[in-house]
């Protein structure tokens, strides 16, 4: 039997380590795929329902494994599905390396069907590295520049083999003129550090400093316990990009959450109110949210130059990894003796805590959005990996959502792309097949393409030893954040036909396929159903009905933003009052007094008076509650309290 191009081609990719290729079929790569059949499926053949969701699978698969995802698609339309999943991995900077089928060699020019340049296609996206492989003896070298480029420059590359070539026999390239060799696959590692006298020039820096904030990103994941360390000795308060929320856990007492337009309260005084700035692993790119230019002496890190300096004006830049640096700049720092400043900070936090609990716990139309996540982040395990998706979700997972333990979560950073959710969930599970998984996703997305991505979790669940796949849909019947977006960027009402989404059961459909599903619309039954879902052996779709007029209003909102909000409810917005009323009450929580008596689960304060609407829960299926919780006394804050539903009310779960 021959030895095929293609046959080398999955050779090589097993060379690497590779052990599946998020793809979709096409006769551009027929070669391809007869290659997987005659190679026992080693690597895996991991088929989405969409090119486009075999990108972001490989995407999230590199995002929580660290090592490279790999894709794949046929030619013409294939490859240009590809796109959108690979432009996330470029803004995001992640290793996926795409295998792209072209039209055969000698159709090329020829307008052929499904012919595209693809050259020209891929060339700001694989930017790093593109290559067409055109004889047998250019592949090995293709591939692996492919992959060693997608490793070290953390970012996507892309090979093209035309149709014809795949199912040519390989020749080895030879030690001649004009042939390229490649060396075996290997992983070389190395660490990259700043030179002494500028590690010296970035503790006087932070020496000097009385009040330290520190900003960490994706890339400061290999230094938890030098930034630990380092806050100690500074008294520092750490703020965390959103793509680095998962850096340092949220028990942490000086540890402020996500910063930005999604973040929180004590991230933003943080930065208000810091005089030095240390920058860690982070391109953050929204500058009103850092300090005003001058107030802070500013030190960054970062391992790649393009972004030292980009964002801030830094005094000093450190050329280098996180872990490394760091370790070589702690002896340098010497130890604050007054700790007021992170003692404030600390303060600040507790209350933010107690602050978003009670606007979790708040009523709402039916169910509060932000009690979705507040209850998962009281039940979720401390080793579960997290996604989100771009909508109004993704302001719950930032602000509602603490982590802890070894626990794991990523979204669409800068991309911000719609639709990553679940397949970012199904490249997790690929990752770490051993821990649980949960995609929150809004109704829209799911819409998009998470219903058709629950028929893959569906395919490849049984080789998965931990199948704990929970898939939460946010279901308010709106585009969401865009809604929201159109009231406070541009004072316009919402616009119904361009905003609501047709009706469906997302925990139906998930049935339908032999998966969990669970409906909650009773905010009493979300707890249990989250623990059911958490508790199962079977995928699970959580289908929970939430309000969608519950604001994500910015703990630091502008004048200008209020004012567009406002000038939206006068022109018309539909449910104007209910979406006034769900406001007040939210920003309200911010001036509530904490209060150690208070059970954050039962009580609600004094301004949600809002009526829970009648007739919305629906019978249990599954094993009911038959133990209602106790709510505590209330305090001068809370007047009210939501009742413990009967046992016979809750979600409807079935399997």
């Amino acid at each position: 039997m021959s030895h095929t191009v293609a046959d080398h081609l999955l050779a090589r990719l097993r060379e690497w380590d590779v052990d599946q290729v998020f793809a979709y079929p096409g006769d551009g790569i027929n070669g391809l795929v007869t290659a997987f059949g005659e190679a026992d499926n080693v690597p895996r053949f991991v088929q989405a329902r969409h090119e486009e969701m075999a990108a972001f699978a490989a995407v999230g698969y590199a995002k929580f494994s660290g090592r490279p995802g790999v894709c794949m698609a046929t030619s013409g339309p294939g490859a240009i599905h590809l796109l959108n999943g690979l432009y996330d991995a470029k803004l995001d900077h992640v290793p996926v390396v795409a295998i792209v089928g072209q039209t055969a060699r000698s159709a090329m020019g020829g307008s052929y069907q499904q012919e595209v340049d693809l050259q020209a296609l891929f060339k700001d996206v694989a930017s790093e590295y593109l290559v067409e492989v055109n004889v047998p003896e250019q592949l090995p070298n293709a591939l692996d520049r492919a992959m060693r480029t997608a490793i070290a420059q953390r970012a996507p590359t892309a090979v093209i083999i035309p149709a014809d070539l795949q199912e040519q026999e390989y020749e080895a390239p030879q030690h001649a003129f004009k042939h390229v060799p490649s060396s075996p696959p290997d992983h070389p590692r190395a660490s990259v550090v700043p030179p002494a006298d500028e590690l010296a020039k970035a503790a006087a820096v932070l020496n000097a400093g009385e009040r330290v904030a520190i900003l960490v990103g994706q890339g400061a994941r290999n230094a938890v316990t030098e930034l630990r360390e380092l806050a100690e000795l500074t008294g520092a308060g750490i703020a965390k990009a959103l793509l680095g929320k998962d850096v340092l856990p949220d028990d942490l007492p000086y540890v402020t959450g996500a910063i930005g337009l999604l973040g929180t309260r004590p991230s933003y005084e943080l930065m208000r109110d810091c005089d030095t700035l240390l920058i860690v692993g982070s391109s953050f790119p929204y500058s009103q949210f850092l300090p005003e230019f001058g107030q802070a002496r500013a030190v960054q890190i970062d391992v790649d130059a393009r972004f030292l300096g980009l964002r801030y004006p830094t005094e000093v830049n450190l050329l280098g990894d996180a872990k490394g640096t760091l370790e070589r700049l702690l002896p340098l720092i010497e130890r604050k003796a007054d700790t007021s400043w992170q003692g404030k900070v600390a303060h600040n936090v507790a209350e933010w805590h107690e602050t978003v609990t009670r606007q979790a716990m708040l009523q709402a139309e039916p169910v509060n959005p932000m009690r979705i996540v507040h209850e998962l982040s009281e039940r979720v395990p401390d080793d579960a990996i997290i996604t989100a998706d771009s909508g109004s979700a993704t302001n719950w997972y930032a602000r509602n959502l603490r982590f802890r333990g070894r626990m794991r979560g990523s979204l669409s950073g800068t991309l911000a792309t719609m639709g990553p959710a679940v397949p970012y969930a199904i490249g997790a599970k690929f990752a770490h097949p051993d821990r649980p998984v949960v995609a929150l996703t809004g109704d829209g997305a799911m819409q998009m393409n998470g219903m058709a991505e629950l028929l893959t979790i569906a395919r490849y669940r049984e080789l998965w030893a931990d199948r704990r796949l929970v898939v939460c849909v946010f279901h308010n019947g709106d585009l969401n954040q865009v809604t929201w977006e159109l009231r406070a960027m541009g004072g316009a009402p919402k616009f119904e036909e361009s905003q609501a989404l047709p009706e469906v059961s997302y925990a139906d459909f998930a049935l339908s396929i032999g998966l969990g599903g669970i409906a909650v619309d009773d905010p009493d039954a979300l707890g249990d159903a989250w623990s059911t879902a958490l508790a199962t052996d079977v995928p699970t779709v959580l289908d929970v009905r939430c309000d969608p007029e519950v604001p994500p209003i910015p703990p630091h909102a502008t004048t200008e933003q209020l004012k567009s909000m406002t000038e939206a409810v006068l022109k018309g917005d539909p449910n104007a009052w209910h979406l006034f009323t769900q406001g007040m009450k939210t920003k309200l929580q911010s001036s509530c007094p904490p209060s150690a008596e208070r059970s954050p689960r039962w009580t609600l304060p004094r301004c949600a008076t809002s009526p829970r609407r009648a007739g919305r829960s629906r019978p249990c299926t599954s094993t009911p509650r038959t133990t209602p919780r106790t709510p505590p006394s209330s305090s001068r804050c809370d007047r009210r309290r939501s009742k413990p539903r009967s046992a016979t009310s809750g979600p409807t779960a079935r399997r």
